[in-house]
């Protein structure tokens, strides 16, 4: 018997992949490095040359908006997150995920993670789907299916950020 939720859950990350990809494509260093406003998220880049994201005390809206650069750290973040707490060792936390300060790199990063998570979730009966074994990061005691569906919801909304900074940065003023 076919495994209609997983089909369902990879269909829809599917799409969310190609928008991911979309904006990914031809990303240039000086679009992740730009900032859109005086305020917002920002990265630094440590002695081994990877990415560090500032953390946010609060998601409030005075933050101002994220550069492309945290974006992406942040994704690279979350995913490496959600693969090793789901089926990895669950040792990873915040500082431990290096995340490159090279956007090809960081490209063929995603792209990894998304081959990883996408073969990972395959293999899963729904049984698996239904059942809280798996989800130990971002939340606990609920199916995997809900973490598989935030990781659609998580890269969407990543996705739809980057194609928005891209779209600002294409049209700021040159003055």
């Amino acid at each position: 018997m076919p495994n209609d939720l997983a089909a369902l859950l990879l269909r829809q990350h599917s799409t969310a992949w190609k928008l991911a990809s979309y904006h990914l494509d031809g990303l240039r260093l000086e679009e992740c490095l730009w900032r859109p406003s005086t305020k917002g998220l920002h990265v630094a880049i440590s002695d081994d040359g990877c990415w560090r994201g500032e953390w946010p005390e609060h998601e409030g809206y005075e933050l101002g908006p994220p550069s492309m650069a945290w974006l992406l750290w942040h994704m690279v973040l979350w995913w490496s997150m959600v693969v090793d707490h789901s089926f990895g060792e669950a040792a990873l936390d915040r500082d431990s995920v290096d995340c490159p300060s090279d956007p090809d790199r960081v490209g063929a990063l995603l792209r990894a993670l998304h081959e990883e998570w996408t073969g990972h979730v395959s293999r899963l009966s729904e049984d698996e789907l239904r059942t809280s074994q798996r989800t130990r990061w971002p939340f606990t005691d609920r199916p995997f299916g809900d973490v598989v569906g935030w990781v659609n919801v998580e890269l969407t909304k990543n996705a739809a950020e980057i194609g928005y900074a891209r779209f600002l940065y294409a049209t700021r003023s040159s003055s």
